[in-house]
């Protein structure tokens, strides 16, 4: 955040203007003292507050400048003045990039002056206060344009003529009514005196709506229709329609990448790899290539690009992963040396997270004295798949890599394709997940894979939502991921998969699943107490019957249907939780404008619960006086509901939530009633 308080040089020990009298105490939304942007969604209206206020009781204005920093000419609106000292305006940014915008205040003499003269009464001050105002009058007149100056000199010339008349045909009504000419005042703060203006100036990332509102779907691109065949991307390319039909609008891939064979793992991380085992993605590189190459068994760089085409015809867009590490057989390993960590017998030290071992991985050295060259290779990894037409990239373990190379490549790169959308996966510390957030990054992956409770789930998107973290850190929520089969889905059962994506997708904007294992209910982990899927497809092939009968995809696409068509859903800063009599219901509220969505969820997955609800009626508009429609989208089932309290009840074997959209009641003049 930039202060300034004039432009005068000043002496030893004073500021540079001392008679800057207006304070700007703050200006929201502020991160770190604007060390980093704050972030909002193009095309969509951003609300700054900012806390002004002089001393004594003289009036001050205040604007809000903002322009593309790519654009130097700036758009001015006035800010609006409410209860204690809070001055509010909005502007939308019309493009994905990054905004600078700058708040200004200033004593406004001319407003203090009209504000006391309203309150004026005795007929010897109001004369001497016209005097006063003509003299304002004519020094703003020395700063307007020839047509305006005339206008301003002659309303002058008519305050001091009246100030002058004593023949008693002045009176305090006509006086003050030529003074306080609202047209006229308006002509005159378009040229008000800034001299002694004080401003600070922030700036903010407006990203495109996908970063906003996105529903993910993950699919290893190996997956073949065929049990014991490699796949390709024209198999990716054959699963589109499956994944439109689903509502799934982001179709994210592992790496694609040549795998290594130099300590390649084996089925279920085995140490061994015996013929054909396939390896895992994320070990990249080999002697047919390295980050800037694909795997020959999924197909060529065309066969890449013929499958962005068609995914973008289906509205679909292709994430990568960017996982910055490399296979002991990496080109870069031969080439750069440098670039990676050695053992004192002059080896290479693969990865480790004890009591993890990734011997099939080495990390890059982001201490290295080459550190220059090593970050310039990677951003150009970024800008060679950007160059293809990616446009969103899943970031493997950001939190492992030096933060100033994201802030500066995440920088780097958005300057040119401000429409790039970087995911952070980054299961760490709560600081170090927002502090990638405030570097650059538009979505992370958060903790609710862990939260299953009421309790856990309220507190931590309540956090979510009304924390400082609100402004520059947007959650996209994961029930499953290939690394992650929590306990609760490893049940098998049904409601729990039901209930958990119903969660993920309503109390997030975007959300995420790992398929098929999510949709064809994946459950047996690898051993007693791991979160590794057995026979994980990290290590190896793996057949899928998407046609089971018992899938869940009807009801995934029917909640992307409902997502899609209610606005409410489609951001995070409306969530508000509702008190509801029974600890295994949480409800919650979304709201955009009319659209009102109230989710239940039941989250004991074995037995019917059953609950009075309870509903903010005022904050919702809806009426205590009369019914109003509680429409659950899930299964169209539509309920008259009349007050604030209301019951629920959900069998997990039937459905376990309700996803009511709320219709308040209106009444027209034809004498007949119906649900808007």
């Amino acid at each position: 955040m930039v202060e300034t308080l004039g432009t005068q040089p000043g002496g030893a020990g004073l500021p540079a203007e001392g008679r800057c009298r207006a304070v700007i105490d703050a200006v929201l939304p502020c991160v770190d003292g604007g060390r980093f942007p704050a972030k909002c969604t193009a095309g969509e209206p951003v609300r700054i507050e900012a806390h002004c206020f002089a001393d004594g009781h003289d009036r001050i204005a205040v604007v809000l400048r903002w322009h593309n920093v790519t654009d130097d000419n700036a758009n001015e609106v006035p800010m609006a003045g409410l209860p204690n000292d809070v001055w509010v305006a909005e502007f939308t940014p019309p493009v994905p990039g990054r905004y600078r915008y700058t708040v200004t205040t200033w004593v406004d003499h001319f407003e203090s002056w009209r504000h006391e003269l309203q309150r004026r009464t005795d007929l010897t001050d109001i004369r001497i206060a016209l005097q006063v105002g003509a003299a304002l009058i004519e020094t703003t007149a020395e700063r307007a344009g020839a047509e305006d100056a005339a206008i301003l000199c002659a309303w002058a010339g008519q305050l001091r003529a009246m100030a002058d008349d004593h023949s008693g045909l002045a009176d305090v009504a006509a006086m003050q009514g030529l003074a306080l000419d609202p047209a006229k005042a308006q002509l005159l703060g378009r040229y008000a005196e800034r001299a002694f203006a004080t401003s600070t100036t922030l700036e903010l990332t407006a990203d495109r709506r996908r970063a906003q509102f996105s529903a993910w779907y993950e699919l290893f691109p190996r997956v073949a229709p065929e049990a014991g065949r490699h796949g390709t991307f024209r198999d990716v390319q054959a699963r589109l329609s499956y994944l439109a039909c689903m509502g799934f609008d982001v179709l994210y891939m592992p790496p694609i990448h040549p795998i290594g064979r130099i300590n390649r793992k084996g089925a279920n991380n085995s140490l061994r790899a015996h013929p054909g085992d396939v390896g895992s993605p994320w070990a990249i590189g080999s002697d047919q290539g390295g980050h800037k190459d694909i795997h020959p068994d999924l197909g060529t760089l065309e066969d890449f690009k013929a499958l962005l085409r068609a995914a973008r015809e289906r509205g679909i867009e292709i994430a990568l992963d960017l996982a910055f590490q490399c296979a002991p057989d990496h080109p870069y390993v031969r080439s750069h040396p440098q670039w990676f960590r050695h053992r004192p017998d002059g080896s290479v030290q693969y990865a480790e997270n004890p009591p993890k071992k990734y011997q099939d991985i080495y990390p890059f050295d982001f201490e290295s004295t080459d550190w220059r060259a090593l970050w310039q290779e990677l951003k150009g990894i970024m800008d060679y798949w950007i160059a293809q037409g990616v446009r969103i990239f899943r970031v493997d373990n950001p939190h492992t890599k030096a933060f100033p190379f994201w802030e500066w490549s995440i920088g780097e790169v958005t300057r040119s394709n401000p429409d790039v959308i970087f995911l952070a996966e980054a299961f760490t510390r709560p600081t170090v997940m927002r502090r990638l957030a405030k570097l650059g990054f538009n979505q992370s992956y958060t903790y609710f894979t862990w939260r299953t409770t009421k309790g856990e789930l309220t507190a931590y998107f309540t956090e979510l939502n009304t924390g400082p973290g609100r402004d520059y850190f947007r959650p996209n929520v994961w029930p499953n991921t290939p690394d992650i089969l929590h306990e609760s889905l490893q049940s098998g059962l049904r409601s729990v998969f039901a209930g958990r994506l119903i969660l993920a997708a309503t109390l997030s904007a975007n959300y995420g699943i790992y398929g098929p294992a999510y949709e064809l209910m994946e459950s047996a982990p690898r051993e007693e107490g791991s979160e590794e899927y057995r026979d994980s497809e990290k290590y190896q092939l793996r057949h899928w019957n998407f046609d089971r009968p018992d899938s869940l995809w009807p009801l995934i696409a029917r909640i992307n249907r409902i997502r899609r068509d209610n606005p409410a859903l489609q951001a995070d800063r409306s969530l508000s939780f509702c008190s509801i009599d029974n600890e295994q219901l949480i409800a919650y509220v979304k709201q955009d404008g009319d659209n009102v969505i109230l989710t239940v969820v039941n989250l004991d997955p074995h037995h019917t619960q059953s609950g009075w609800l309870l509903l903010d009626l005022s904050r919702l508009q809806l009426s205590a006086e009369h019914p109003f429609q509680a429409h659950d989208l899930l299964t169209d089932q539509r309920y008259n509901w009349h007050g604030a309290r209301n019951f629920v009840m959900l069998d997990p074997q039937r459905i376990p939530a309700h996803i009511f959209r709320l219709r308040r009641h209106v009444r027209r003049e034809q004498d007949f009633d119906y649900f808007q």
